[in-house]
């Protein structure tokens, strides 16, 4: 093989493990603007951290990239589809999966029936081979909880169990690339801690995950690299081993 072929090779499995890129994201509230030309990737079988204070742009960022705000602007793909102007059903429909802070699970549905309505058809890998295919029995598995209160509505569960739920609907639908939106956000340690092993057992199991968290010890817990936001901008990109070891970054971005 030549060494032009090698590299172009080499370029395609890059490009195929490329899941999303978002490039020079704009959004607005109304008349704030919020995100100013926020750019970062996702690749196959990595969790990426988008880190901040309170009021970073964090949760306007993945809401942005779902395409939940009336006004926003850049470039957005997602398995080398533009889905800049799609609509949030869209983009879920194509196997972007979204968990948001506040849970939004269905109170007077079972867990079993919350799963339901999140279920998908199951989705195989742009080179044809299967992807993740969640089915409720391996769900019960990764979340033991839910298992054991599979008739309980949704609305007389705690916190904790209630982010649980909405992490397991979003992999019904067996999305390649979830956002998560702030897991460890009050919740128990032991929820956290559960929630830090399902991360990793997703990621083991070749699911990616951009995730927005401030708790700089569970992102060390689970991230592979790390964007840090400020003011709706980004301020710092490296590994998340690098971001540990850099006080003057930890200090002047996410320390309160």
């Amino acid at each position: 093989m030549s060494t032009l072929a090698s590299r172009s090779s080499t370029a395609s499995a890059a490009d195929a493990n490329l899941l999303l890129k978002v490039q020079d994201l704009n959004a607005w509230y109304g008349a704030a603007h919020i995100l100013f030309d926020v750019s970062l990737d996702v690749r196959r079988g990595e969790v990426v951290a988008l880190m901040g204070r309170n009021g970073a742009g964090k949760s306007t960022t993945l809401k942005a990239i779902m395409g939940m705000l009336a006004k926003r602007r850049g470039n957005i793909a997602f398995m080398g589809q533009d889905i800049s102007s799609r609509e949030p059903f869209e983009v879920a429909r194509m196997g972007l999966g979204f968990v948001p802070e506040d849970r939004r699970v269905f109170t007077d549905l079972s867990v079993t029936e919350n799963l339901e309505v999140g279920r998908q058809p199951a989705r195989k890998w742009p080179d044809g081979t299967d992807a993740l295919n969640w089915q409720p029995e391996a769900l019960y598995k990764l979340f033991p909880n839910l298992g054991e209160m599979r008739n309980r509505p949704g609305g007389q569960m705690s916190g904790g169990e209630q982010q649980m739920l909405t992490v397991a609907r979003t992999l019904m639908g067996n999305p390649f690339v979830v956002l998560l939106d702030e897991p460890s956000e009050g919740v128990a340690p032991v929820i956290v801690e559960q929630m830090a092993q399902m991360i990793l057992e997703l990621k083991a199991r070749g699911a990616s995950i951009l995730l927005s968290e401030q708790n700089v010890h569970f992102a060390e817990l689970v991230s592979d690299r790390v964007y840090v936001l400020e003011k709706g901008q980004i301020r710092y990109t490296g590994s998340m081993a690098e971001l540990a070891e850099n006080e003057e970054v930890r200090r002047a971005y996410l320390t309160v």
